[in-house]
């Protein structure tokens, strides 16, 4: 049987990386090999240029925070394996991950955070002062995220509010100035975060006991299930107020259904708490966030032009 193109790909990379292994290594430090971090920050940072510009976001700030997602998500799981250098070899998860594995140097990671945190400022300089005010708050969340998870039950709170900052950055970007419904966003994107974080959480729970990190996947417990459905139930409604508030029509509120019905199934996939299905549930996140998007560009693409 001949190998299909995909595998041949496979074979490539792999080649390459074999040659390369110190890029390589890099490469997963800052998660470039798995992209749905950078999704879930990119998809409301869209939403809320798109609500803000009433569907005609600028092609300058699209690329800006484009860029800027990919930066800063690089940067937070740069700082997240530096702060769980120590940690994360005893997690079956994370413990090959190159700091942990020893592949690269601790101080290797703190220079690559602060170059990619640099180009990331660079970028938003670009934007307004509000915008540049902004960041500092976000830099500031993203900075302290990783050592949240030694002193708090609730570090997904904290990575919601890091990821949520993206959202009155882009809007300060579009308009100029922030609205209560930038302020809703936020907390839409927060809740949102907390609940597939939960997820995420879930997978590591018995790891994570055992070397004493917390997380809200263990602060809720047998309640965990029943927490995200709520939580997840509460970014449904947000969105709808949301709709309301924009007079957005079929488009967006079908992107709210289809929304619904991935939650749902969330929901199914964790309901024996097996954590390759909490993963997959988690994972399903970045078809959440494109569905929303894709009813609000879409709902404002049929708009008439006035």
């Amino acid at each position: 049987m001949k190998p299909t193109t995909q595998q041949d790909s496979r074979t490539v990379l792999t080649r390459f990386f074999e040659r390369h292994p110190t890029l390589h290594a890099y490469i997963q430090l800052m998660r470039l090999d798995k992209p749905v971090g950078i999704w879930l920050l990119l998809w409301p940072t869209w939403w809320s240029l798109w609500l803000a510009s009433q569907g005609h976001p600028s092609w300058k700030n699209l690329a800006i925070f484009t860029a800027g997602c990919i930066l800063m998500r690089s940067a937070g799981c740069v700082i997240n394996d530096y702060a769980d250098r120590d940690l994360d070899g005893h997690v079956a998860r994370t413990r090959l991950r190159p700091l942990a594995s020893g592949r690269l140097p601790a101080q290797h990671a703190l220079i690559l955070f602060a170059v990619l945190c640099l180009l990331a400022f660079g970028l938003v300089l670009l934007t307004n002062t509000l915008t540049v005010k902004l960041s500092f708050g976000a830099l500031l969340l993203a900075t302290l995220y990783p050592f949240c998870k030694r002193h708090t039950n609730l570090p997904q709170v904290v990575l919601g509010a890091a990821f949520a900052c993206a959202v009155p950055m882009a809007w300060a970007a579009e308009a100029g100035k922030l609205k209560p419904e930038a302020g809703l966003l936020f907390c839409t994107t927060l809740i949102w975060t907390m609940a597939y974080d939960t997820f995420y959480a879930m997978v590591d729970r018995d790891d994570d006991i055992k070397i004493g990190v917390r997380s809200t996947a263990i602060l809720f417990d047998d309640a965990d299930k029943t927490i995200t459905a709520i939580l997840q139930s509460l970014v449904i409604l947000s969105l709808i107020l949301l709709g309301h508030k924009f007079q957005m029509g079929l488009p967006f509120y079908s992107g709210l259904l289809i929304a619904s019905g991935l939650f749902v199934w969330q929901q199914h996939l964790i309901r024996e708490r097996e954590p390759a299905a909490c993963l997959r549930a988690f994972l399903n996140n970045q078809w959440v966030g494109l569905v929303i998007f894709i009813g609000i560009a879409t709902d404002y693409w049929l708009q008439p032009v006035t």
